[in-house]
């Protein structure tokens, strides 16, 4: 099992949170009541769509981490699954997006612009370590 599948089917188990097609189209997403949250794209990259205000708000906790890459101006984050700890790392903030996606008022945000698939390019933890 990889790490992808091991997340989705803990994230599965969450009664806030229903499994079906990604709207980008690729993959498999878990949505809340109001959103999609999560858009599961690979054996290891994940897209948590978790709000303008959330990603501000933690900006320099989550830049900090070689395992989050963000979009300048994308309300979602991608979540590279190398170890144990990213799944956990991605499971603390899938709770974080549905707080967020709880309590914001409906016409906040605007709607995602989509996801970051095709938007990021994950490099080997090796590779940037090294070079």
């Amino acid at each position: 099992m990889t790490l992808a599948q091991h997340a989705l089917e803990r994230l599965q188990a969450w009664p806030d949170l229903t499994a079906g097609p990604a709207s980008c189209g690729t993959g498999r997403a878990l949505r809340s009541v109001r959103d999609e949250i999560v858009h599961f794209h690979s054996n290891r990259d994940v897209d948590l769509h978790l709000t303008r205000q959330a990603i501000q708000r933690f900006h320099y906790d989550l830049s900090g981490s070689s395992a989050i890459h963000l979009v300048p101006g994308s309300c979602w984050l991608t979540v590279h699954l190398d170890c144990e700890a990213d799944v956990d790392l991605l499971l603390t903030l899938v709770s974080i997006a549905l707080k967020t996606h709880q309590t914001r008022p409906s016409a906040g945000e605007a709607g995602p612009t989509g996801c970051n698939f095709h938007r990021v390019t994950v490099l080997p933890r090796d590779a940037v370590a090294g070079g």
